[in-house]
């Protein structure tokens, strides 16, 4: 099954459509209503006769294609091509708005006319497909490969976050292009000149692993909330730490210990015997059956949590210098890397198979191959390795560029950095 879409220059893109259903980000709203679901995400699960469609779409999630480097430097000449054509595109009258409406494969509904108008001004569908009123196989190899390219859930179905997304005017599509192309052009000069390097994009909620300008692995990441956001900035990664002790940030301790520890010892319960988080005072460790979580004392102590199944650091945790406290790291739980919108962190990067990413930066560490990684997590040994070379570091934010192969691809501006209408950071 291919599906040709319309890249760069108006030029014509023949690709697998299993290929092009990956790129990930959009919907807002999953529930973070309290400190478990925060820390160690949501559960999978759901009627059994939707489970096998639900988890093909989360293994689309968590594990998706290498694909083209975010900062190669090719993207730039693309970028510039994909800004001529929707220049051209704001220039015809743009694109008129999609009902909003749900329909699944197979189903009519009038939106789909309009639809199908859509698809072809943005070159997922021909123009002698116009007209029909039903979500025949056609239109849903054209909407998966748009929500492929657009960081949307490759469903084939319309949802809201598709038609929402849909609905960004080719204005504010246009005027994305054109600021992340100044992101781009000098991001891709600093990347040319290190033949190894990560980059994590944030709007796409993305980990790349990058050598020699191809993309060794792509990794599902998990980034900041909106109001706890993930910082842009450049460092090297410099050290590992296997099964890790996490010492709660300031942000975690305010906003979620301390307020569910008061809401569990008014119901008689203790967060900290219940997560298996210590509390220090002065070096010393504090009782947890004396902690009173309406003293103001509680504000003053040190928290962490020894390595475990349920630490929520996983069994490795990535460090760098910077000035905001973040890092990268793994995760007990697999609920998040399985949905497509996730800003969930206070500010630093979960990862899918970070033991790929750990072995793959320890390259030039003697005796570090993937085994060794592997028994890692397996023995839950605490250790600390520093890298025998450091790997340069990108924390970005693009949100709309080019690749060479002509694909124009789109995120959501988790973060209102872009200057464009509401709609394109809320879907």
């Amino acid at each position: 099954m291919a599906v040709s879409i319309s890249g760069a220059r108006g030029k014509s893109i023949r690709m697998g459509a299993v290929a092009l259903a990956f790129l990930l980000f959009a919907r807002p709203g999953l529930a973070m209503d309290d400190f478990w679901t925060l820390q160690f995400g949501p559960k999978d699960g759901g009627p059994s006769d939707i489970v096998t469609e639900r988890q093909r779409l989360r293994e689309l999630e968590r594990n998706p294609p290498p694909g083209y480097p975010t900062l190669s430097p090719k993207n730039v000449a693309a970028t510039r091509a994909a800004i001529e054509r929707y220049e051209a595109i704001v220039k015809a009258g743009g694109w008129k708005p999609v009902p909003d409406a749900v329909v699944k494969p197979g189903e009519q509904h009038f939106a789909l006319v309009e639809l199908r108008d859509r698809l072809i001004v943005s070159g997922e569908l021909s123009p002698d497909a116009a007209g029909g009123d039903t979500l025949d196989g056609t239109l849903q190899q054209a909407l998966e490969a748009y929500q492929s390219t657009n960081g949307l859930t490759p469903n084939r179905r319309l949802d809201k976050a598709t038609v929402a997304s849909l609905n960004v005017s080719a204005e504010d599509r246009l005027k994305q292009l054109k600021v992340n192309l100044k992101r781009i052009t000098e991001l891709s000069g600093v990347a040319k000149s290190q033949g190894k390097y990560v980059v994590v994009n944030i709007p796409a909620a993305q980990v790349e692993a990058v050598a020699l300008n191809k993309v060794i692995s792509r990794h599902t990441g998990v980034v900041g909330k909106v109001d706890r956001p993930t910082p842009i900035l450049r460092s090297s990664i410099t050290e590992m730490n296997f099964n890790p002790i996490w010492r709660l940030p300031p942000t975690v301790i305010s906003k979620d210990l301390i307020p569910q520890g008061r809401e569990m010892q008014a119901k008689g319960e203790n967060v900290l015997l219940k997560t298996g988080i210590e509390a220090y005072s002065n070096g010393k460790k504090v009782d947890p059956e004396k902690v009173d979580w309406s003293s103001p004392a509680v504000k003053s102590y040190a928290y962490r949590q020894p390595p475990g199944k349920d630490n929520p650091l996983g069994f490795v945790k990535i460090n760098f210098a910077n000035s905001d406290s973040v890092y990268m790291h793994d995760s007990p739980s697999e609920g998040l890397f399985g949905r497509n919108f996730r800003a969930a962190s206070s500010g630093c990067i979960r990862v899918h198979n970070v033991e790929r990413l750990a072995y793959w930066l320890l390259g030039q560490n003697s005796g570090w191959d993937q085994e060794r990684v592997e028994k890692m997590k397996e023995t839950g040994e605490r250790k600390d390795v520093r890298l025998a070379t450091p790997v340069p570091l990108h924390f970005v934010y693009i949100s709309a560029w080019a690749t060479e192969d002509g694909t124009i691809h789109f995120r959501r501006d988790l973060y209102n950095r872009d200057g464009v209408a509401e709609i394109a950071t809320s879907y």
